[in-house]
């Protein structure tokens, strides 16, 4: 298959490594240039066509379609079990849609083989639920592991942005522990380190705030918002805390009984008169208390 060129500009460099370094951290926001590519280049970065999916009689997604643009936030909702993480697992290549295309930073990757997919793992990384941190290595060992596969960097220089990807999710000085000794919510900033450390242009997070406490779980949407604004990554977020994606969607794509039910902004979300959407925001206010 030839290559075609990539119309979508990589993520902007983030700042903590040396000067002159293959690669950088970022903590900047992108340059004018850069804003007005992406103002000029209107096609979405992910984009499902017409998708649908199924486990045997079970359907998970029937003819569904959305698109997130460059640097935009999509937010995932509905109730459990209606194809949401699924969603996310089709775009990584994990899973294939049954029908339907799927889009992903400029190339239809639905027929993609699995050596084809590992190049599109290079742009698009996903936060798991359980942070899929490897058990073994120490947190630090865990950040360095796709710098250390790269082989771009000196050690010393690794160390240096292990240090600062650490520093900037919050769980500085914990370079040496293990994935065990950690907290759930502290092994999800680890795995949202270790997925800065590739330097995605796009990162999935599969329900980051479930099943930990409501510190860390407003601590962490700080953080992903953080991500947003200063790295302008595009994101996917699956989740269920309506006050979550209030704080970090750009639009929405609410799934109900495996169809597209809703896909707009949030505020057109909060301002539907659509009868089970009302139940839903409702019943939501009723839940999570405001603050």
């Amino acid at each position: 298959m030839s290559s075609s060129p990539d119309p979508h500009p990589a993520t902007p460099p983030i700042a903590g490594i040396p000067s002159g370094t293959p690669i950088e951290i970022v903590g900047k926001f992108a340059d004018e240039e850069q804003e007005t590519a992406r103002q000029q280049d209107p096609a979405p970065y992910i984009a499902f066509e017409h998708v649908s999916k199924s486990f045997g009689d079970v359907h998970v997604l029937d003819d569904v379609s959305f698109s997130v643009q460059p640097g935009e936030t999509l937010c995932i909702l509905g109730r459990s079990g209606v194809g949401k993480s699924v969603s996310l697992q089709q775009i990584m290549g994990f899973l294939k849609p049954d029908s339907g295309r799927i889009m992903v930073a400029g190339q239809d990757i639905t027929d993609f083989t699995e050596d084809q997919m590992e190049t599109v793992r290079k742009k698009v990384t996903m936060v798991f639920q359980n942070g899929a941190l490897f058990d073994s290595l120490s947190v630090g060992e865990n950040v360095a592991f796709p710098l250390r596969e790269r082989g771009q960097l000196l050690e010393d220089q690794i160390q240096q942005v292990v240090n600062g990807l650490l520093d900037m999710v919050g769980v500085a000085g914990m370079a040496d522990l293990l994935p065990s000794d950690l907290s759930t919510g502290m092994k999800r900033s680890v795995a949202i380190a270790r997925a800065l450390s590739s330097q995605p242009e796009a990162i999935l997070y599969d329900e980051p705030t479930t099943m930990v406490d409501p510190l860390m779980g407003r601590l962490l949407g700080n953080l992903i918002q953080k991500l947003k604004h200063q790295l302008r990554l595009t994101s996917i977020v699956v989740t269920h805390d309506m006050r979550f994606a209030e704080r970090l969607a750009d639009h929405v794509l609410f799934l109900h009984q495996a169809k597209a039910y809703f896909f707009g902004t949030m505020d057109e979300l909060k301002e539907t008169n659509d009868s089970f959407l009302r139940e839903f925001l409702d019943l939501d206010k009723l839940i999570l208390p405001q603050g």
